[in-house]
């Protein structure tokens, strides 16, 4: 049953516009949740997922298919290509730019995806980071370079391991910012980030999507297994010329590179996708865990069940 609360005279006397994000862990189901919200206000669905823009990688990050495309209007799905990257700057510009344009005529718009720091730039804005001279990136760079990025590792838990336990490790150019900033200021990235959030002229309301870790764990091998059917190394063999751009240091791009180089067999690969995907889902909900705004569901709750029972709350901010 698809539920249409456009029609509710309740919305229509709203003043206050409303973005609703749907956040959790991967293969948690998000898209298929936030595509049943679309449908019941009749609107817009902004991703918030830091690999869905691009257009060169479609498989490996479960982008939504043409049929869910077609089902809702998607923004920042594989609208530009990995050699124009995007930033959480970038994303919190453009992102307003087409919210402002979206309240026009919706109350209501839906935000979805897995990036937090995206999320988080939408929602609070960004925090200033001091400048980091050109000395201190050459030095880290010829580090990873030279010593590997297991060096940058053992760096970023001994001088911030608040952080390490979040950030993707495997991720170099994570790694490089986070040690770049320390060494520049002295200064984790808890103390950096000052916490004090930009006003909006809209208010965020944020749902959840949980499940036991063994269900989660399940649901990750079965996506692994089900991308791999799907074509994802043909999609990551065109892709191994590039390997080095920010885009591709992205879990089930970089585990398959090192098999295409004959460093490790197809197998490992895949086994090292399906490990890192569900630590990169732990860190998710390490860093959702955090945010007491967020509205908890299991990812079994029926979705018009969960629908409905926002839409009271938002009928209920309004009395």
């Amino acid at each position: 049953m698809v539920l249409n609360f456009v029609t509710n005279a309740v919305m229509s006397s709203m003043t206050k516009k409303t973005l609703l994000t749907i956040v959790g862990p991967t293969a948690i189901g998000k898209t298929d949740l936030s595509i049943a919200f679309a449908k019941a206000y009749q609107t817009a669905i902004i991703s918030c997922d830091s690999r869905q823009c691009y257009k060169e990688m479609n498989i490996g990050t479960a982008a939504p298919t043409l049929e869910e495309q077609e089902a809702a209007t998607h923004y920042f799905i594989q609208d530009r290509s990995i050699h124009n990257p995007m930033s959480a700057g970038d994303f919190e510009k453009e992102a307003l730019t087409i919210l402002n344009h979206l309240f026009e005529e919706n109350d209501v718009v839906i935000m979805v995806g897995g990036s937090a720091l995206f999320e988080k730039a939408v929602t609070h804005g960004l925090d200033d980071f001091p400048d980091v001279p050109d000395s201190i990136l050459d030095e880290l760079e010829n580090q990873l370079k030279e010593k590997g990025i297991s060096s940058l590792q053992q760096e970023l838990i001994k001088v911030d391991p608040e952080y390490a336990n979040q950030v993707d490790m495997h991720n170099s150019r994570r790694l490089l910012r986070a040690l770049s900033l320390y060494r520049a200021s002295g200064k984790t990235m808890q103390e950096l980030r000052s916490g004090n959030e930009q006003e909006r002229n809209f208010q965020t309301i944020k749902i959840g999507l949980e499940a036991p870790r063994e269900t989660l764990y399940d649901r990750i091998n079965q996506r692994v297994d089900l991308m791999i059917d799907n074509g994802l190394i043909e999609e990551a063999k065109s892709l191994l010329p590039f390997k080095e751009l920010t885009a591709l240091q992205t879990v089930g791009y970089q585990e398959l590179f090192p098999y295409f180089e004959n460093k490790i067999d197809l197998d490992e690969a895949i086994r090292l996708i399906k490990r890192n995907s569900r630590r990169f889902a732990k860190r998710q909900m390490t860093w959702y865990r955090k945010d007491n705004q967020v509205l908890w569901f299991n990812y079994s709750t029926r979705h018009t069940e969960i629908v409905q029972r926002v839409h009271k709350l938002l009928i209920d901010r309004f009395d």
